[in-house]
């Protein structure tokens, strides 16, 4: 078993998480945000990953890698996509209404 696709899965998470706290820019933050669930796509690929296995298709002869593992990753990636594309048109919103991207910057939710 190999543990070099859980500590960069790891690390990454750590880095994006360590940048999401130490922010000072709302489109930082949606970058470290999409860093942090990249490190889920190495996790996904670390557990799904067989030495010598093959494609999974019918007939495939010997072991093959599991086709799960590859969905749930498509899967991720485009939930990924999508919520770094709703986070950033939000930043553009509150950019267009208060004129910065600074969050300490930003005033108190008005009603």
């Amino acid at each position: 078993m190999n543990l070099l696709p859980y500590l960069v899965a790891g690390w990454l998470l750590l880095i994006g998480c360590f940048g999401v706290v130490r922010s000072r820019d709302l489109i930082h933050t949606v970058v470290c945000v999409a860093i942090a669930q990249s490190g889920t796509y190495v996790l996904l690929l670390g557990i799904g990953f067989q030495r010598g296995a093959s494609a999974p298709v019918q007939g495939a002869p010997g072991a093959v890698v599991d086709p799960v593992v590859q969905a749930l990753t498509l899967t991720d990636i485009v939930v990924s996509a999508t919520v770094t594309a709703l986070l950033l048109a939000l930043v553009i919103q509150i950019s267009k209404r208060a004129g910065t991207v600074d969050p300490d910057e930003l005033d108190e939710l008005r009603g």
